[in-house]
């Protein structure tokens, strides 16, 4: 009979786990367990499309004239789920920071009811992306069809239920939202990037948008673009120093085709247009064009990169 040294791989892994978290400034895992689950928020977000839009992400069964009863329903368990993963977050974070503030259940009660107010200004924020997509794609024969089978979209609601929840303080339940649209999709939009109304992501696969993007409205992107960092700024010590603006920003109108690298905090002006396969590392101005013969030199004529 086959037998395994198990006593032995058990020890050797405590003793892994102990360096490690030694090695995180002497701090233990805070909390055991005590961390958002990402299976909960996948099961919250569901819950919530089919509030946001229940006669098309709702029960297969749902009548209208039973519409609000369901979205009442769904909505107070939403939350109610939702809240218990806001405090698993704001004691993770109590723990790793060592605060001494006691009211995590007030704070936490306080982060969902704003979340939820914001519900109603989020489905107008989808209905423009909704819209964007359908009059921005010629095979689009329906916004049915684009709520129900464009990744873009997909990605779009949880960026904008990420989005709410960042803006929260919620910064992990807030990455997992949008990570789960990520794997999905292959989209990876950071909750922290800020994206206007009409925003359209057309094929999508491969599509970053970092942390501190900046987006206007009516911006149309297609598939493998990136609006990434050039550099990343370190302390004195060598570590990198997070939160600083370095992505781009991207004003209204702007349309971005495959395949472009776009770095740095670099502006893209109203109405420019990004070839496909671009790397671009300079400021666009407003209406100005540049394809990838242009985007490495940064010459403008009339706004028009010269050819």
């Amino acid at each position: 009979m086959t037998t395994f040294d198990i006593t032995s791989i058990v020890q050797s892994l405590h003793t892994a786990r102990h360096s490690w978290r030694q090695a995180q400034s002497g701090a233990q895992e805070p909390g055991g367990r005590e961390f958002p689950s990402r299976d909960a928020l996948a099961s919250i977000v569901g819950s919530l499309k089919g509030v946001l839009f229940p006669m098309r992400l709702g029960p297969p069964d749902l009548r209208q004239e039973s519409e609000d009863f369901h979205v009442a329903h769904a909505l107070d368990a939403a939350l109610h789920a939702l809240l218990k993963q806001v405090r698993r977050e704001l004691k993770y974070n109590a723990a790793l920071t060592h605060s001494t503030s006691s009211d995590i259940d007030g704070a936490a009660l306080a982060a969902v009811r704003g979340f939820a107010a914001a519900l109603p200004a989020i489905r107008r924020m989808l209905d423009s992306d909704v819209l964007a997509a359908y009059q921005g794609d010629p095979a689009a024969r329906s916004v049915d069809e684009v709520l129900l089978c464009y990744p873009g979209v997909l990605a779009m609601i949880h960026y904008r239920l990420a989005h709410e929840l960042y803006a929260l303080g919620l910064p992990l339940l807030a990455r997992i939202v949008s990570e789960l649209a990520h794997g999905a999709t292959g989209i990876d939009i950071h909750p922290g990037a800020t994206i206007g109304a009409g925003f359209f992501i057309d094929h999508g696969t491969g599509v970053v948008i970092g942390e501190t993007a900046v987006i206007g409205e009516r911006v149309r992107v297609y598939q493998a673009v990136t609006l990434g960092a050039k550099r990343f700024p370190t302390d004195a010590d060598g570590k990198l120093q997070k939160g600083l603006p370095r992505h781009p920003v991207v004003e209204d109108d702007v349309v971005i085709y495959a395949g472009a690298t776009i770095l740095g905090r670099i502006t893209l002006g109203k109405g420019a247009v990004i070839g496909g396969n671009v790397w671009l590392t300079h400021d666009v101005p407003p209406g100005g064009r540049i394809a990838q013969a242009e985007s490495r030199s940064g010459a403008f004529a009339n706004g028009i990169a010269a050819a």
